[in-house]
């Protein structure tokens, strides 16, 4: 064997060529403390440099404002859906009498395809019964 086993450490160890633990070269023998605190400080500051980068350019863009006017229009226009929505309160937003005409005609269509009644809500989800089948004895003698 090459290693000293008295000094040498699993995770972190030194490569040194000396013979003075028990004659073997090259020997491991582990890191100072200090040494290793700071690799693992450096290690963090470059890992927290590159996080900070690339949050910074993520957030630069999110929280930038609408400077396209084209793009302003957009953002207009879905803030005043979205408001046109509530008021509405679940049904179609600028809907008018005929489109509502032609949605519940549509709907009745459905409800008669697929078995639904005339009050039935054909946008619930079933409910089944089962019931337990009644079943005779089992080995009676009829002989």
């Amino acid at each position: 064997l090459d290693v000293c086993f008295k000094t040498a450490t699993f995770f972190s160890a030194q490569r040194i060529e000396s013979d003075s633990c028990c004659g073997f070269s090259p020997i491991f023998h582990p890191k100072p403390p200090i040494k290793m605190l700071t690799n693992q400080i450096q290690q963090a500051v470059r890992m927290m440099g590159a996080q900070a980068r690339r949050n910074y350019g993520v957030t630069a863009v999110v929280m930038s404002k609408a400077t396209d006017p084209i793009q302003q229009l957009f953002v207009n226009k879905l803030r005043d859906y979205a408001t046109k929505s509530k008021s509405a309160g679940g049904k179609l937003v600028d809907a008018s009498p005929e489109i509502e005409r032609e949605l519940k005609q549509e709907l009745e269509k459905l409800a008669k395809a697929y078995g639904g009644d005339g009050g039935a809500d054909m946008t619930a989800f079933p409910s089944f019964k089962f019931e337990e089948p009644k079943l005779g004895p089992i080995n009676s003698s009829s002989s």
